[in-house]
């Protein structure tokens, strides 16, 4: 079997160097769709490094976000990446992302799950800089065919939604050029750029950055519920329920609640179809 559970996690952690400033925070935030209207104050919060403040969701490409490449060549891993599916992302904040930093980031694979058809792995990235832990950030990464060996299940949670309609409702809109604006943070990945290689594929275009969707969403959360101030933030957790393309709108609707906001984000063009689920931000 080419993965190797055992050895996998009791691999060795793989540490590197991280570095950014504010100009990889404003190009996250402008991947992200900030910046509409320019001038606007709100948003000059994501695009003026004066007034800059950094989304929580930047932990997932702070120093070009080598967590999940490092996981997925870890010892005890020999799998077709063809067959990988991000299936879901947890940030933990353990202090608010400075806007200028240098930090060692630990990779490893803290899990590794059977659902029988797929296997899934959970690679954790760890960030401290001088001061301490900054953010723990796991991917859960799918692995189509690599099952069925009588492994732990794991969890497989999913949270019904409130009775009740959402307290908020909004929309955003998907840049055509979004995805191509989006890479330049660190995921390379032509699926979101080359129309040839996403037909390969098996879909009609280029789609866009499940990570793009989730930041794109927290922002949502962080704007509308929590007042502006991102270091409210203390989690954001999602699972990636489908795609969404350029051009797209997303749907978040939002519930709100003591300590955290549940959110569910949906295509407008396509019939609501599901992007996020199990959705959760939990806050100060």
């Amino acid at each position: 079997m080419p993965i190797d559970p055992a050895k996998a996690v009791a691999a060795e952690p793989r540490s590197a160097e991280i570095s950014w400033d504010h100009k990889d925070v404003q190009l996250y935030h402008l991947g992200l769709g900030a910046g509409t209207p320019a001038t606007d104050p709100d948003e000059l919060r994501y695009t003026l490094e004066s007034r800059l403040h950094v989304l929580p969701s930047f932990a997932t490409v702070a120093g070009a976000g080598m967590g999940v490449v490092g996981g997925l060549s870890a010892p005890g891993i020999d799998i077709d990446l063809a067959a990988v599916l991000h299936g879901g992302q947890s940030v933990t904040l353990h202090r608010p992302v400075p806007v200028a930093g240098r930090a060692v980031s630990t990779s490893r694979v803290a899990a590794v799950y059977d659902k029988g058809k797929a296997a899934v792995l959970v690679l954790r990235t760890e960030a401290a800089d001088a001061e301490g832990p900054l953010w723990t950030s796991d991917a859960q990464i799918f692995v189509r065919g690599e099952g069925g060996w009588g492994g732990d299940r794991g969890p497989s949670e999913r949270l019904a939604l409130p009775d009740r309609a959402p307290d908020v409702t909004v929309e955003r809109p998907i840049r055509e050029e979004q995805a191509l604006l989006y890479r330049l943070s660190g995921d390379w990945n032509p699926l979101h750029a080359d129309p040839e290689f996403a037909k390969l594929a098996g879909f009609d275009r280029p789609i866009l950055h499940g990570l793009c969707s989730y930041g794109m969403t927290l922002k949502a959360v962080v704007d509308t519920v929590l007042g502006g101030d991102v270091t409210r933030v203390r989690s954001y957790r999602t699972r990636f329920a489908g795609i969404v393309f350029p051009g797209e709108t997303l749907r978040v609707r939002m519930w709100a609640g003591e300590g955290g906001v549940q959110v569910t984000v949906t295509a407008v063009e396509r019939d609501d179809a599901p992007v996020l689920a199990d959705t959760v931000v939990e806050h100060s």
